[in-house]
């Protein structure tokens, strides 16, 4: 059976998901088989696996850091927000109900058994399965229904590391006062603390070190410094909040500019990761309507609640600033979501998303769409079709997946975008996707649609020749996949200086 190294945190975006990616990378390169797994991931990032079932990013992440395919395994319950108090709940990979908090809570129990069958699956066929918690491992109110922490550290048996973020200050109470509220039993799991986040020298906090370990009688494990010259994908609403505020004020520059709607229920916001290692880009969120005239494209991305997103739009005036930023030249794109927003209307006669029935779309493509019970989630190959408005005509095949609930009927001039080949593994003739005739108003329900290197680099070009700007960057062979794959071990190396990996090894039995 495999061994079991679980990393837990003292509160959210303490960066327990990249610690866990760094060491399923760590354990792959020193030649271990390692799989990732958290119980139940709260995210509106989520992924399809090659047999059609829905997780979270963040194991998809780290099953890529440790060069395995995915699977619902590493993440048996995932939870996508459709409300500020309602969950859509996905088990093993397919929907099983929206619930209220209450609801989940009352129906949590009867979830433990697929919990169980999930990691004991992934203990029988690797070596080593890295855990990650959620938020902070000891919230009191929330214990009796821990799935995901303390609960899940004793149902593997698992040696466990407690992370604190260092940046957002009090490290001592975060760390010391999170031991110290563990009973006995959990305190006996804890093999050691690791610093996370430290701005400057890691030295400087050798005295703060020593006082962990005197109050805590566990090692410090390593101080890892702030990591802010990678770049990996985060699935964390809070991750989002930060690089809007991050670009917020951003100094004008020659590069194309490309500005994503934030909408309030935004997911697959990984869609656009690939734009910001672009060299001839500058990508931003933005969620107020003055600023839609900013971009070279705007683009829609994927909502968990389309109808209640649109509803939005519409109120706050960004529809008509999008409406109004198409007619004076520019273009709209749609993702998901995003695609069913530029239709005539979105109607949901099953309240399967909301209570609202029917709301009127932006009008830029003659499409209607009616949300329906059945979710649609694969992985698809498809092919773009040639249109001659557009200047790019990728021909490699593309690769990528969908998740939506939605159907489209297309009502007017509008064309197809896409043939998709094949589904999930299998045969598939089917047209995604509509694109107005001038080229400039598209949407596809394909995700991961621009990590495809030459189509995301064909819709750049087509960008650059519209807006009549020239770039030095067109011939640029930059491949994501490739810059992926270095950021693992770059962060793997990073880890590695600054934590005691060999100790780790030993405490949990490697060694």
């Amino acid at each position: 059976m495999a061994k079991r190294l679980m990393f837990l945190g003292t509160g959210s975006d303490v960066g327990k998901s990249i610690l866990a990616a760094a060491f399923c990378r760590i354990l792959k390169q020193d030649g271990y088989r390692v799989a990732p797994f958290k119980a139940q991931n709260m995210a509106l990032n989520s992924f399809i696996t090659p047999e059609g079932g829905e997780m979270g990013r963040a194991q998809v992440v780290q099953a890529e850091a440790a060069g395995i395919a995915p699977h619902v395994d590493m993440n048996p319950i995932l939870l996508k927000p459709t409300s500020l108090m309602g969950s859509q709940v996905i088990v093993h990979g397919r929907v099983i109900g929206n619930f209220q908090a209450r609801e989940y809570y009352e129906h949590k129990k009867s979830l433990v058994s697929a919990v169980r069958e999930s990691f004991e699956r992934l203990a029988r066929q690797y070596e080593v399965v890295v855990l990650e918690g959620a938020g902070s491992a000891v919230e009191l109110n929330l214990k009796e229904h821990d799935l995901v922490n303390l609960a899940m550290a004793d149902m593997a048996d698992a040696h466990c590391i407690l992370v604190g973020d260092i940046d957002r200050g009090g490290i001592f109470a975060a760390l010391l006062g999170s031991f110290m509220l563990m009973a006995p039993p959990e305190q006996e799991r804890i093999i050691g603390f690791l610093v996370n986040k430290l701005r400057g020298d890691p030295q400087l906090f050798d005295r703060g070190v020593e006082i962990i370990e005197g109050h805590a009688g566990r090692p410090v494990l390593g101080v890892i410094p702030y990591l802010d010259h990678l770049s990996l994908p985060e699935e964390d609403s809070v991750a989002l909040s930060r690089r809007l505020r991050a670009r917020a004020g951003a100094a004008a520059s020659s590069n194309l500019a490309v500005g994503v709607v934030r909408l309030p229920f935004v997911s697959n916001y990984t869609d656009f990761d690939c734009f910001e290692q672009e060299p001839e880009v500058d990508l931003e969120y933005f969620d107020r309507p003055e600023q839609v005239f900013n971009y070279d494209a705007v683009i829609l991305p994927g909502s968990k609640n389309t109808i209640e997103d649109l509803a939005c739009l519409s109120r706050t005036g960004m529809a008509e600033a999008i409406v109004a930023y198409y007619k004076a030249g520019g273009t709209v794109v749609g993702l998901c979501g995003g695609y069913q927003m530029l239709g005539l209307r979105v109607t949901d006669p099953l309240g399967v998303e909301s209570r609202l029935r029917q709301v009127s779309g932006l009008g830029l493509l003659e499409m209607d769409t009616e949300m329906v019970l059945d979710k649609i989630t694969s992985q698809v190959e498809a092919v773009f079709l040639a249109h001659s408005r557009f200047s790019f005509q990728p021909a490699e095949p593309l690769f990528g997946y969908e998740i939506h609930m939605g159907r489209s009927v297309a009502r007017g001039a509008a064309q197809p975008l896409f043939h998709i080949r094949r589904r999930s593994g299998r045969r598939a003739d089917e047209l995604d996707g509509l694109a107005q005739p001038d080229g400039r108003v598209w949407g596809t329900y394909i995700h991961g649609i621009f990590d495809n290197d030459q189509f995301r680099r064909s819709f750049l070009q087509d960008l650059h020749e519209r807006s009549g700007r020239t770039s030095a960057h067109a011939a640029s062979a930059f491949s994501y996949r490739q810059w992926k794959e270095e950021q693992y071990d770059h962060l793997a190396e990073a880890v590695r200086r600054h934590c005691d990996v060999e100790r780790i090894y030993r405490l949990v039995g490697l060694c």
